[in-house]
């Protein structure tokens, strides 16, 4: 048996366990029914005992389990302290300790995709990753100024733009880059670990009662084919870079080489946003959530694309100021940037006009056409959701977020009971998944930001029409 099979098999058993813990812990929880918030429903200690044992095996895993895992922390912000603390330390692990593939494998995927003679693109290549992702790792290294252009047959190569190569300071000795190999068998991978997490609503459900895996998993099922191709992920993220080219906000590194599973991009140094998150200082906190809100609403405007992987991994707080942004495996493709109506319908909202609200809500399916529903009710339950947008400036925090999570996730919350009238347009899944991520990380970060005038710059339909 191969290193690769032995370690999906390991990593199958471990998934495949975690019911069986949970029940038992059930057992011992007798007497409590589900009836309301995660406090009012199992004990604080099963709760948090659940939480750490789900998040610990989650943290000792690459492939489906790590990118659930990294998909969900953004949502981290609305949970309990005591249970958040585990989902923390796991995902640190996430991140940091993955176990890295050995380098013989490493050169192995480097020879089939760039061909044989892949060494002499590189001045330097540090066989030891920098970094561990969910379906592949980065590696450092210094690619050969004098190959702007990539051999042909195996990948595609650019010069970078002028924004990018300054911010990778090439030299005549090289040019700093990132080597992200795709781990060798990624997509069954994920296929596994995707089916066996979806055994485990119970569990998320214990730990906060109202919390629905099955939607999420269900998106990362689907754009697994996308993400696991690295090709269309550099065409991405050159859409990015050439729309944020020079931008004095924005920084988005080059594609120097593609294949189908290596993508050699430039290297970006600065303060990744998990450190700022945890130790970072307010003005840090406040310049890094108001460039990714800029980033959020103006992406689809400028790039017509819409990056979709909001977890604090992928950005960096550069040392002038910029926000670095990284992997572009997960895009939405809004050619015409934001729909219309989204903008529209929260400037209605906020300026009280339930009626027209409703009836925009009906004409984009949120509201079935033969559902009758209370216009005010309908109001009151998004205003709360709004108030971001309806002052100056605005502190996301997690106490926020915790608030607002309670009252739509409560089963005796009038908005509970209101949400389960709405609905979710196919159109609209992607798009609202990112928001409320971004919001999540916005909040992970205690952020004060101008963000109504951000989004009345970018967000169509928001501002009126003179």
């Amino acid at each position: 048996m191969t290193d690769i099979p032995r370690r999906a098999v390991s990593r199958t058993a471990k998934l495949a366990a975690l019911p069986l813990g949970f029940a038992g812990r059930t057992v011992l929880g007798v007497g409590k029914r589900v009836t309301g918030l995660a406090s009012e429903v199992i004990s604080n200690e099963i709760q948090q005992r659940t939480a750490e044992q789900l998040f610990s095996v989650l943290g000792q895993l690459k492939g489906g389990a790590m990118k659930f895992g990294q998909a969900l922390s953004v949502f981290e912000a609305a949970l309990p302290e005591e249970v958040a603390a585990p989902y923390r330390q796991a995902l640190t692990k996430l991140q940091e300790a993955a176990p890295p593939l050995p380098a013989a494998t490493v050169h192995k995927v480097l020879a089939e995709q760039l061909g044989p003679d892949w060494r002499s693109y590189f001045l330097e290549f540090d066989d030891k990753p920098a970094a561990a992702a969910s379906i592949g790792q980065v590696h450092r290294a210094v690619w050969k100024t004098d190959i702007p252009v990539a051999p042909a047959g195996r990948r595609r190569a650019t010069k970078a733009r002028s924004g990018a190569a300054a911010q990778a300071e090439s030299t005549p000795a090289g040019r700093p880059v990132a080597v992200k190999v795709q781990y060798p068998g990624a997509g069954p991978a994920l296929l596994s670990d995707l089916k066996q997490l979806s055994r485990l609503g119970a569990m998320f459900r214990a730990i906060q009662p109202g919390l629905d895996i099955k939607p999420l998993l269900s998106e990362l099922r689907e754009r697994i084919s996308e993400e696991l191709d690295y090709q269309l992920e550099a065409e991405s993220q050159r859409a990015f870079a050439a729309a944020y080219a020079d931008d004095p906000e924005i920084f988005v590194p080059g594609v120097v080489a593609s294949a189908p599973q290596v993508l050699v991009t430039d290297w970006v140094e600065g303060k990744p946003l998990s450190q700022i998150i945890n130790s970072g200082t307010e003005a840090e906190r406040d310049q890094a959530g108001r460039l990714m809100a800029t980033l959020h609403f103006s992406a689809p405007m400028r790039a017509g694309l819409l990056h979709a992987d909001p977890h604090p991994g992928n950005f960096r707080l550069l040392p002038d100021g910029r926000l670095g942004v990284i992997d572009f495996g997960a895009v939405a493709r809004l050619p015409g940037g934001h729909p219309e109506p989204i903008g529209r319908l929260v400037r209605l909202a906020l300026a009280g006009e339930a009626d027209a609200v409703v009836a925009g809500l009906r004409e984009e399916g949120f509201i079935r056409v033969e559902n009758p529903i209370d216009a005010q009710a309908v109001l009151d339950f998004l205003m709360p959701i709004l108030q971001p947008l309806s002052v100056e400036e605005f502190r996301f925090t997690r106490a926020w977020l915790r608030v607002e999570a309670a009252r739509i996730a409560n089963p005796r919350s009038p908005a509970y009971q209101l949400g389960r009238q709405l609905n979710l347009p196919p159109s609209y899944m992607l798009i609202h998944r990112v928001t409320l991520g971004s919001i999540g990380v916005l909040c992970q970060l205690e952020a004060k930001a101008p963000y109504r005038g951000i989004v009345e710059r970018w967000l169509p339909g928001f501002a009126p029409v003179p």
